[in-house]
């Protein structure tokens, strides 16, 4: 086994504090790296804290991880020593059912593995996470990152961007079409960033006034704020997409009548909360409200080879990992432009 120093939360109430732990060895196909830095998903807040009722104690968060890979398995054929090396938010999948046989790993039939708060693929071994100085992972879940890129800021493109990406593409967004970002978070300014490489018009609706100034300077055509009416009511019927990355409740109806016929509403905020969705707010205009998840792996290697090509990453504050419970306080106010990175070199 490998001794690996970590962060963890022993129950939802105790906060992280640090936590010796074991890796397995190296399989055949196994990847060892060690973890430069590791990017702090608003989703550990919520897994750290029982917030969503599936914790798994003791808990090593941390989903989007870069580092440097120092060790592999006898039979891998896709990384050596001293590799750039990134895992996001799976570490594995069945690998035989339809999904994962055409790379949509994240939408495994059979139940994937989640990179923390998870079990492997045997059902019993848990997942330990990123808030720690190394992880051993199946090369087929081992992503290679570009020298090109900042390090540190390439971390969030794990989760934040591949989560804004994948349903970019997915449905096509592009030239000419209109594209609305609701909410300039971790999740929201990637998606800014996205759009406008993509070739699309891109808009930011936020509640915010205050941040129009960054939604420029990330790139958006257009700032609307949504707490004024009049400015609201000069987008209706305006947009062919919108990516919602707010997890905050809110109207869905509101923004479904912003959207052109036939536009789509892309859920990828997880508000804690039903939330009213009226028939007629779709049924004019042959509407749409969808959801997405993260990428597949191949998907998500495409992205950071985009993201090598066009030199697109993350806006980051990094921090000591001893500073990870004032990071999570502040999150929870939206004081982070806009993702925190734990330099693992403080652990």
């Amino acid at each position: 086994m490998i001794a690996t120093k970590g962060y963890a939360a022993q129950t939802k109430d105790s906060g992280l504090a640090p936590w010796d732990f074991q890796r397995r060895e190296l399989g055949a196909h196994d990847v060892q790296f060690d973890i430069t830095y590791c990017g702090v998903c608003h989703s550990d807040i919520h897994q750290v804290r029982g917030e969503w009722g599936n914790s798994m104690y003791p808990m090593v968060p941390g989903h989007e991880i870069v580092g440097r890979v120092v060790a592999v398995g006898s039979q891998v054929s896709k990384f050596k020593v001293g590799d750039l090396a990134g895992t996001g938010c799976l570490v594995d999948s069945c690998r035989v059912c339809d999904n994962c046989q055409h790379g949509l790993e994240q939408y495994c039939i059979n139940g994937n593995s989640q990179t923390y708060n998870g079990l492997e693929q045997d059902k019993k071994t848990p997942t330990y996470g990123g808030y720690s100085n190394t992880i051993v992972v199946h090369e087929d879940f081992v992503l290679h990152i570009s020298d090109k890129l900042d390090l540190a800021a390439t971390a969030p493109l794990l989760c934040a961007g591949i989560t804004t990406y994948s349903p970019l593409r997915h449905w096509k967004v592009g030239p000419g079409h209109k594209l609305a970002v609701v909410g300039l978070g971790g999740l929201g300014h990637m998606g800014v960033k996205f759009g406008v490489a993509f070739g699309a018009e891109v808009t930011v609706l936020s509640t915010s006034p205050k941040k129009e100034a960054d939604a420029k300077k990330l790139g958006a055509h257009k700032f609307v704020v949504t707490s004024d009416p009049a400015q609201l009511e000069s987008v209706r019927g305006y947009y062919d997409f919108i990516l919602d990355t707010v997890s905050a409740e809110h109207d869905y109806n509101e923004y479904l009548s912003l959207l052109k016929t036939d536009g789509v509403h892309i859920c990828v905020g997880a508000p804690p909360t039903p939330s009213a969705l009226l028939a007629f707010s779709l049924i004019p205009g042959r509407k749409s409200i969808a959801g997405s998840s993260i990428g597949g792996l191949p998907e998500t290697q495409e992205m950071l080879d985009f993201c090598a090509e066009h030199n697109i990453v993350s806006d980051i504050e990094m921090i000591n990992i001893n500073d990870i419970h004032s990071a999570y306080d502040r999150m929870l106010k939206g004081d982070v432009r806009y993702r925190f990175v734990i330099d693992m070199a403080t652990l």
